[in-house]
């Protein structure tokens, strides 16, 4: 079975939303320049598939190195869902992160990570 392209060529995206714990099975197309969003199960689906394909983004996890700690890493994460575009740019970023002991939770690791606004911090004590 061939899925069916709209007007301008464009093939139906399956995007399964996370807005809410049903975990509904939208589709969601470009046409004209408009997304339009069919078989949305809540509100929430149709604003959630419109900014999954026009700016995704996640929230990001990650270690960096700690110098003098009990520990040699300690666990990060963006305040915010990060571009996913952008995501590789920025774990190369945590990658060259190095942190002297004591680290508090809460402490900015990266502020304005890739001049998106968003800060990254430690979400752990470790002294």
């Amino acid at each position: 079975m061939n899925p069916t392209r709209n007007a301008s060529g464009d093939l139906p995206r399956e995007i399964i939303c996370v807005a809410c714990p049903k975990g509904c099975r939208l589709e969601a197309v470009r046409e004209n320049g408009q997304i339009l969003v069919t078989k949305e199960g809540c509100k929430r689906g149709i604003q959630y598939a419109v900014r999954e394909i026009e700016d995704p983004r996640r929230m990001v996890a990650s270690t960096v190195r700690v110098s003098g700690a009990m520990h040699p890493l300690v666990p990060v994460y963006t305040e915010e869902p990060f571009p996913k575009v952008l995501i590789p740019k920025l774990l190369k970023k945590l990658q060259e992160v190095r942190l002297d002991a004591p680290v508090q939770m809460g402490q900015v690791v990266i502020r304005d990570a890739l001049d998106t606004g968003i800060n990254v911090v430690a979400s752990r004590n470790l002294n």
